[in-house]
């Protein structure tokens, strides 16, 4: 079955730093772009950052350019987001997902998988 088991989140002041990991199996890995999305309280679902199959190419969301990285590793399975200089805006449950970008030709199709989410939370 394919699985997409993500950790990291949690309670972190402004300022501060957090790295989110997802892990997957049940599917081809490296055939796959990675993504990191994100839904706050009230708000819709907003991509983040995305990672082109083997790493090469990597897009982010403007509100998070120079803060985020998202970075992957396909011999181990896992897709990365580190998070720097958090700030309240932040807050948001985490998703991590598996779908099919073309970073030269800029189309991006949505996710096939997804993981159970996790939530960050960003306070003083």
């Amino acid at each position: 079955q394919v699985q997409l088991v993500e950790s990291g989140g949690g309670l972190v002041q402004p300022g501060g730093s957090l790295r989110l990991s997802c892990v997957a199996s049940g599917f081809t890995f490296s055939n796959y772009a990675m993504s990191w999305y994100r839904q706050a309280p009230g708000k819709e679902r907003e991509l983040v950052a995305t990672i082109s199959t083997l790493g090469i190419n990597t897009n982010y969301a403007d509100s998070v350019k120079g803060r985020f990285t998202i970075s992957r590793a396909n011999a181990k399975n896992i897709v990365v987001l580190q998070m720097n200089s958090l700030t309240r805006e932040d807050t948001a449950v985490y998703y991590c997902s598996a779908g099919n970008w073309n970073a030269y030709s800029g189309t991006y199709y949505a996710p096939d998988y997804w993981g159970q989410g996790t939530k960050v939370t960003v306070s003083s």
